[in-house]
Parts: structure tokens; sequence; C-alpha cells
């Protein structure tokens, strides 16, 4: 969806799982009232999008050119782009792989792609927390397991992860209605198969972390049950003008946890001027 001026400096905002474009639902009027066009896709597998069978389909690079695709689309040549969750793996991706199609990069609750393969690798504690993308990657049981009795795990796994009134009751029939979309669930989950995927061959890679050029604002919940905030500072370290807000009281889901401190930091990142 779009929202804004036609003329206003655009903004693209990245969803992550199990989410769709509503998951920025209380950003979209404050950004917008600031004076952005505000574009908030679907991402490729969740809701209205397309849904390529095929986990292949998901690889974080094919998702990385669908945004590349989206500004072409829209005739834009150098974004403000923010990311949450899944949406904040792409974002880095599209960073480091297209850093001239970026003006700033806003991420949420995510670490740099090369930390988090790391952490993996040698921390204990966050290979507990991501216990969930190992079970997702068990094919037909796992979507058995979502889909039963109206989606009942899945929105457990969801409500329970948030502050209590993180996710109200409509909030949570909103996103089922996303999920029965016909191949929306294997869509989504086919995220985290190719993600495992590319994580066996990135473990064998002995290059140095890429680093990220463009301007970062990372805003990261501290109370996040799935991603620790130790990998937070490794890395913005990553960044060449990097900065890191952390939020004490809120979850993973940062930008609905404390919506107006999100908004303003975010208002007033995307707004900077970049220095000539």
């Amino acid at each position: 969806m779009t929202d804004g001026r036609e003329n206003g400096t655009s903004v693209v905002l990245l969803h992550g799982f199990p989410e769709f474009w509503v998951g920025w639902r209380k950003q979209i009027p404050a950004l917008t009232a600031a004076g952005f066009r505000v574009i908030v896709p679907d991402q490729r597998g969740y809701n209205l999008s397309d849904k390529p069978r095929g986990v292949a389909a998901y690889d974080v690079d094919i998702l990385a050119r669908d945004v590349i695709g989206l500004l072409d689309h829209f005739g834009i040549q150098k974004a403000r782009l923010a990311g949450h969750n899944w949406g904040a793996a792409v974002a880095w991706t599209v960073a480091i792989q297209f850093p001239e199609r970026l003006e700033k990069l806003a991420i949420l609750n995510v670490p740099h792609p090369d930390v988090m393969t790391r952490f993996i690798l040698t921390d204990s504690t966050q290979r507990r927390k991501s216990w969930y993308v190992y079970f997702f990657q068990i094919p037909i049981l796992v979507e058995w397991i979502l889909r039963r009795k109206n989606f009942e795990a899945l929105a457990r796994m969801l409500v329970q992860s948030g502050r209590r009134g993180t996710f109200s009751e409509q909030d949570v029939v909103e996103y089922k209605k996303a999920w029965s979309q016909p191949g929306a669930l294997t869509g989504m989950l086919n995220w985290y198969r190719a993600a495992v995927r590319r994580g066996l061959r990135a473990a064998f890679n002995k290059s140095a972390p890429r680093r990220v050029a463009v301007p970062t604002l990372m805003l990261w919940g501290k109370r996040d049950l799935a991603l620790s905030f130790e990998m937070a500072q490794p890395s913005i370290e990553l960044c060449e003008r990097g900065e890191l807000v952390s939020f004490s009281r809120a979850t993973h889901w940062v930008q609905q946890d404390a919506a107006d401190e999100v908004n303003q930091k975010l208002i007033e990142f995307l707004k900077q001027v970049r220095p000539k």
C-alpha cells in the first residue's frame, strides 16, 4: 500500500514474519503527517503478494532484488528504507549489495546478517533462542500445526512474544486473514527454510564481515525473546555511519511497543540531509 503526498520523499517499509504491511500500522500515519510518501508492500509469500513455489524462490538475494524492482517501479533512484524482522534482513542485504540505491537505512531488532551467522555458530544462548527456526524446517507438519484450529498456535506465538496489549484481538483477526490466503503460510515459512540452506553455505565462508556504507539507524527493543541484544553493538560497528538506540521496555515488536518514540527517531533520521 502507499500513503502520503505523491511528491513527498519516499520511504519504503518492509515487514517481517508473521506480519504483512499492517505491521507498520502505527508508523504510516506519523510518517505521512511528517510529509513522507510511504510505500509498504506485502513481501513475497505474504498476504496478497505473489507466492512462487519452492524454497529457492525465497533466498534473501532474490528478496533484495524484489525491493530494487519496487524502487524501479516507483521511479525511486535512491530510497530511504526501513525494515523490521525479516524485512530488516532484506534491508541489510539491499544496503550491502545495492548501496547506490539507498540514502538511509533504518533497522529494527535484527542484527547484521554476518553477525547473526557468527552468533548462531558460536553462541549457545542465541541458538536456543532460535529454536523455532529449526522447527520451521519441517515441511507439511509445521504448516498443519500452525494452521489447525484457525491458526491458534501461530497466533499464540505472536501474542506471547510481545507485551500485553501489543496485539489486540482485532489485530489477530487481520493477521489470520492474511495467513489464510492460498499459499501464504508455506510462502512465509519458506523464508526460514531458504535462510537455513543459505546459512549452511555461509558457515564455510571465511571472508571478513561485510561493511555497510549507507547511514544506518538501528532501533532495538531489549526484551526481544528471539534475538539477543548482544548482537546489536557488533552490528552497528559494521556500519560506517551508524547509530544504535535501545528501548529497555520494548520487545521484538519495538515499533508497536514504543510507537511514539520509534516514530520520532525514524522521522528525525529520515529527514536528516546528508552533508555534501
